[in-house]
């Protein structure tokens, strides 16, 4: 792909033309970027929608972008929605915006029906194309502004390819007599929805350094697991990044509980401390 074949999208303005393009394409590719490791609920950050000539990267981040124009492209029997992979991201569409699909072909789910072992889509590329992509930014930090033209670029390849690889892999799935259980497959994967992360009720018991616990400390360690996914859920930050497992269990193994004690070595940070450090103390004195 030539480079600057893309179209950065985060103005009004900007949107304007990308609406244009779309809304006459008889074909369009789609991805998302979106951060599922710092969020506890995968946050969209970046959407890519490829035309005939040009890959438009939508920003949703953006202030005053009305995206409910793709509503109608997504749900248009007429035009072709090419996605790898696409479950997440059909996903993650429907919570946000509520769009429904029609007429939707995904290659990796293509390929697997053919028989192909390996279906990053890097390797897909390489093997029927002959494309040859470098995934360096997939640990990238897509939900900060502004973003790189190095992240630009490697977004707008997930695309770019796209049609070309949906048009190999269906003329091989029609001479293989393979057009009608694909078809099957691809109208399962309009109907996928969205599900709400839930408590693992036991998961406390999985942490390490669990079995060495009193009976106290076991139902302190229940309840720090408990509050830990409701607050993380709460703020929106991955369980992890608010309290690492270590540190759960250093609290519930405390024998001395005061708001000095939790903020000792190993324990509390400064800024968990400081935020959540009475909510934590009030579970940790119930036992």
């Amino acid at each position: 792909m030539l480079k600057k074949a893309w179209t950065f999208v985060n103005t009004p303005a900007a949107l304007a033309k990308a609406e244009k393009s779309i809304r006459s394409a008889p074909v369009i590719a789609l991805d998302t970027e979106y951060d599922s490791f710092r969020y506890f609920r995968d946050k969209l950050c970046l959407l890519q929608v490829q035309t005939e000539k040009r890959t438009w990267l939508i920003d949703p981040l953006a202030e005053k972008l009305d995206l409910s124009f793709l509503g109608d492209v997504l749900i248009d029997p007429d035009v072709l929605k090419i996605f790898h992979a696409g479950d997440n991201d059909i996903r993650i569409l429907k919570r946000d915006y509520d769009f429904a699909f029609r007429n939707i072909f995904d290659t990796h789910r293509a390929a697997a029906l053919l028989g192909f072992r390996q279906l990053a889509l890097s390797t897909l590329l390489e093997n029927i194309l002959g494309v040859i992509l470098e995934k360096k930014m997939q640990r990238s930090r897509w939900d900060i502004r502004p973003l790189s033209e190095e992240q630009l670029d490697y977004a707008a390849l997930d695309t770019a390819h796209l049609p070309e690889l949906c048009r190999k892999l269906d003329m091989e799935l029609r001479e293989k007599g393979l057009e009608k259980e694909a078809k099957h497959h691809f109208a399962g994967l309009t109907a996928v929805v969205w599900r709400p992360r839930a408590l693992d009720r036991l998961g406390h018991r999985k942490l390490p350094g669990y079995a060495q616990l009193t009976s106290g400390q076991k139902e302190r360690l229940r309840l720090l697991y408990r509050w830990r996914f409701e607050k993380a859920k709460e703020i929106n930050r991955a369980c992890f990044m608010l309290l690492p497992d270590s540190q759960l269990v250093a609290l519930a193994r405390l024998e001395a509980v005061s708001l000095r004690t939790m903020a000792g070595p190993g324990l509390l940070s400064a800024e968990v401390s400081h935020r959540f450090g009475p909510e934590l103390l009030e579970i940790l004195q119930q036992n």
